[in-house]
């Protein structure tokens, strides 16, 4: 095994997972914004941004592209029935820069999308992905 976490329950419908790094990740049903919580499938969803976004972000740091921001929004549509599960997932990926080299870019999406990004690959097994690109030039 490459990766262990322990899970332990906190109370209620709360549970705190210690990381690898020793980090911590509170995980919930219910709460409110106060609570810190975030609930599993949203945590799935923000695993696959983030293991998206660190791809593209240093396959463009190989490429010498400057950002000056960069978003993914993120979206995700359940099935139906129990065990509900996402069927249908839309990535946006939002750049922001002067004189933004759209081709590279889409170059580093399509690289995260079809080969590097592991998160993206277990999300195919289950679910519909789409994804899109958008540049914001800033002059």
């Amino acid at each position: 095994m490459d990766d262990k976490i322990t899970t332990s329950w906190k109370g209620d419908l709360t549970f705190e997972s210690l990381n690898p790094n020793n980090s911590k990740l509170t995980i919930g049903s219910g709460g409110n914004e106060e609570d810190n919580i975030s609930g599993p499938k949203v945590l799935m969803l923000s695993s696959l941004a983030g293991c998206s976004g660190l791809d593209v972000i240093s396959i463009l740091d190989k490429m010498k592209i400057t950002l000056t921001d960069f978003k993914m929004n993120t979206s995700a549509e359940l099935t139906d029935d129990h065990p509900r599960y996402y069927k249908k997932v839309n990535i946006e990926y939002h750049f922001y820069g002067p004189h933004l080299d759209e081709e590279k870019i889409n170059r580093a999406v399509e690289l995260s999308v079809t080969k590097y990004c592991g998160v993206m690959e277990m999300f195919r097994k289950f679910s519909e992905v789409n994804t899109s690109s958008h540049f914001h030039n800033l002059n």
